[in-house]
């Protein structure tokens, strides 16, 4: 058996967590490969929302294993947070969600680093999450981390204190910011008792066991494709590999146990944070897909940046992660549109074409832009994809055939049920 991939093609917030809930079940365990909690994956049904940050978008669907990968970073105050919620909406999960013993832990200083590095930027700041995650995947690389498995071991507490006392020492390097290190602390420690109840794997071993027993998994991403460490639009980016390769190093897979790859896009594009955006509307357009598309941010709540289809940008993913389907979601945003604009190529000093610059800020990027009649007219009364009005019908071919790759699904709202299979019904 093979491994399929979820991810995000954009810069996040595609709307990863509810396809993943609505594919779960053609699977038998979902596994997150990268990230930590600057992650934020939203599900509505029933007329409930719930965000996920850690937790695998596939742990609402009864019996389905969930699997946090060693390439996740988790915060214990978080997954703590997400397991109340969890249980408060009557989803038993202790026999379902299983933690890999190598993913790394955030600490809360790890938390006050983010925080006050960011802060000591200025005007030049990333748009950090704080949340932890950069420092807690510099420990990692920097080889002093502190793992899951290390819970467990006799010389937990020496371990943790240790790590702490280095993140102190690079915190006084900083102008003070307001973080009560103790609370902090004392939310922490409460949370690793938690932690300790679940079940622990070696995942890689976990992982290849299951394929080699038939078991189908779905590997599930967290931001999107151009906050890739290596490949994103950096120094805006995150800090782990959120491109298929990053399925292997965050799951223990061979690069030969990938098969499909299910690339996920909205209709038109956001970001959160600073960094290069092309596309950016900064103008009546752009606030009205902020709007309609309610783009505030699942994890930080911050106003997401708008702006239109990027043809180059979508391109370049599908060619790195070896996409091989794809699902657009939020179309439904479109339906008040008179006109909609798809850039189509990127001007580049001169010279047309389609390949992304190595570095966005350092250049001067004019779009070649298609335009194309809005539909106005709401979606909801679409049950088929050939149901839809034949102007947003046309959007996504004239999409589907700059890209390359087959349209499989179209989402046309936030609930669980307002999702099209592209030749068949929902």
């Amino acid at each position: 058996m093979k491994v399929d991939v979820i991810l995000g093609l954009q810069w996040g917030d595609e709307g990863k967590g509810k396809i993943v809930d609505y594919l779960a079940t053609r699977y038998d365990i979902v596994a997150r490969f990268q990230g930590g909690p600057n992650a934020g994956h939203t599900l509505k049904f029933d007329g409930k929302k719930f965000v996920l940050h850690t937790v695998p978008s596939g742990i609402f669907r009864e019996g389905l294993i969930n699997l946090i990968g060693n390439g996740v970073v988790i915060d214990p105050i978080t997954l703590a947070r997400e397991l109340q919620q969890i249980t408060d909406a009557g989803v038993s999960y202790s026999d379902r969600l299983l933690l890999a013993r190598k993913a790394h832990l955030i600490l809360p200083t790890h938390r006050y680093l983010d925080a006050a590095s960011e802060n000591a930027k200025g005007k030049e700041k990333i748009g950090s999450t704080l949340k932890g995650i950069g420092p807690t995947y510099m420990d990692k690389t920097g080889r002093n981390g502190l793992r899951v498995g290390d819970v467990f071991q006799a010389d937990f507490q020496q371990q943790y204190e240790a790590l702490k006392e280095k993140h102190l020492t690079l915190i006084n390097m900083y102008p003070d910011i307001d973080f009560d290190l103790a609370a902090e602390e004392e939310k922490w420690m409460e949370a690793i008792k938690k932690l300790r109840l679940l079940p622990l794997v070696d995942a890689e071993y976990y992982i290849n066991d299951a394929l080699n027993a038939g078991k189908r998994v779905l590997a599930e991403g967290a931001q999107g494709s151009m906050l890739d460490i290596d490949f994103g639009t950096y120094p805006f980016v995150t800090s782990s590999n959120t491109i298929t390769a990053g399925v292997c190093t965050g799951l223990g897979l061979a690069p030969s146990r990938i098969g499909e790859v299910i690339g996920i896009t909205k209709a038109y594009c956001t970001r959160v944070g600073s960094g290069p955006f092309p596309t950016e509307l900064e103008d009546e357009a752009g606030e009205l897909l902020r709007q309609e598309g309610q783009e505030f941010g699942a994890t930080t709540g911050r106003p997401r940046r708008c702006g239109w289809l990027d043809i180059p940008q979508l391109k370049y993913t599908i060619m790195l992660n070896g996409v091989t389907q794809i699902v657009v979601t939020k179309v439904d945003v479109l339906n008040n549109f008179e006109s909609i604009q798809m850039a189509t190529a990127y001007n580049v000093d001169g010279q047309s074409g389609d390949q992304v610059p190595y570095d966005m800020c350092k250049f001067d990027i004019d779009l070649e832009l298609e335009s194309f009649p809005g539909w106005k007219q709401s979606l909801d009364h679409a049950k088929s994809f050939e149901e839809l009005p034949d102007l947003a019908r046309n959007y996504l071919h004239t999409m589907e055939n700059y890209l390359g790759v087959p349209i499989t699904m179209v989402s046309t709202g936030p609930e669980r049920n307002q999702l099209l299979v592209v030749n068949g019904e929902v």
